[in-house]
């Protein structure tokens, strides 16, 4: 695939999930940070898996780990769920990252051998792996339309991250240009699927 055709093909597929993804952003699953998110809740709303995304949901751009807050967070999670039941699903799954992860979380996984999000290929993958159903999957990612997109597209849970975590120190122009497309992505979703009044 053509660099950057998985953001082309995000708004295409948000065009056709258009409704369900204005929904996701006016709706409470909209949430500023994973530290929002009560792992036991969760699980006790029926959640058996989750799938994160790393950039702007575990730590800023390009970090290559997790910031410690997030690893807190990962924690807790690991204790609800069980690490085996908490998947990595980012587009930029390197390998440095992978082994950060083998040696602090070695039972967490990185869904890799995919097509990028928003195409739902990592989700089937998790659900297969994990031997769930996709509904009990919840995908928590910080752009519309890839993996709120692909979750939605699966029909796993989307979880929408909204003031995701940046660094302008370390990776000014990625965040810049992330930002905007974070922006676009919303403007994009409000014009194709105009809020209708009760």
């Amino acid at each position: 695939m053509a660099p950057g055709g998985h953001i082309l093909a995000g708004f295409a597929l948000g065009f056709h999930h258009r409704r369900q993804l204005r929904q996701l952003l006016d709706s409470t699953s909209s949430h500023a940070c994973i530290l929002e998110l009560n792992p036991e809740a969760l699980f006790a709303s029926g959640y058996a898996a989750l799938a994160l995304d790393f950039d702007g949901v575990l730590a800023h751009h390009g970090a290559p780990t997790p910031l410690p807050e997030a690893v807190a967070w990962l924690k807790r999670c690991e204790a609800v769920f069980g690490g085996d039941m908490i998947y990595i699903l980012s587009n930029k799954p390197t390998e440095g990252r992978r082994q950060w992860f083998a040696d602090n979380f070695p039972a967490m996984r990185f869904i890799a051998g995919v097509r990028k999000k928003p195409y739902p290929d990592g989700l089937y993958k998790t659900a297969k792996i994990a031997g769930v159903p996709l509904s009990s999957i919840l995908m928590v990612d910080d752009r519309l339309l890839t993996g709120c997109l692909a979750a939605v597209a699966a029909g796993a849970r989307p979880c929408y991250i909204s003031s995701p975590y940046v660094s302008f120190n370390h990776r000014p122009v990625a965040e810049l240009f992330f930002g905007l497309l974070r922006i676009v992505e919303r403007v994009f979703v409000r014009i194709i699927a105009p809020h209708r009044p009760e």
